[in-house]
C-alpha cells in the first residue's frame, strides 16, 4: 500500500513539473506577445503626439503672422485654437455595429419576404 503510494506520489511530482515547464513555457510566450503589444502601443502614442505638436505648431506660426499684418481677430484666434470635431473610436463601432445588423437582418428576413407562401398562409389553408 505504501508502495503504490509512494508511486502515485512521484507521478503527481512529475505531473506537477511537467505543467509547471509548459505554464512558464506558455506564459514566456504570452509575455512576449504582450510586450510587443505594449511597445506597438507606445510608439502609436508617441505618433499621434508628435503630429498633433506639429499641427500647433502650424497654427501658432499662422496666428503670428495674422497678429503681424494686423489682421488677427479674436473670431478668427477662436476657429484656428478651438479643436475642431476630431474622430474617435466610438462612432465607427456604431457604424459598424449598425452595418452588421442590417447584413444579419437581410440573411434572416429578405429571403423570407418574397417567398410565395408565408406560415401564415400555409397555417390559413390548413385550417380550411
Amino acid at each position: 500500500m505504501s508502495k503504490d503510494l509512494g508511486k502515485k506520489e512521484e507521478e503527481l511530482e512529475q505531473t506537477l513539473a511537467r505543467q509547471l515547464e509548459l505554464f512558464k513555457a506558455e506564459s514566456e510566450d504570452w509575455l512576449k506577445i504582450g510586450g510587443v503589444v505594449i511597445v506597438g502601443g507606445l510608439i502609436a502614442l508617441a505618433i499621434v503626439k508628435t503630429r498633433g505638436k506639429r499641427k500647433d505648431r502650424k497654427t501658432e506660426e499662422a496666428l503670428a503672422v495674422l497678429e503681424r499684418e494686423g489682421l488677427l481677430t479674436k473670431d478668427i484666434e477662436k476657429k484656428l485654437t478651438e479643436r475642431s470635431s476630431h474622430s474617435t473610436f466610438w462612432p465607427s463601432i456604431g457604424q459598424r455595429l449598425l452595418i452588421l445588423g442590417l447584413a444579419f437582418a437581410k440573411e434572416k428576413f429578405l429571403p423570407n419576404l418574397f417567398t410565395a407562401e408565408t406560415e401564415d398562409a400555409k397555417v390559413e389553408e390548413e385550417g380550411y
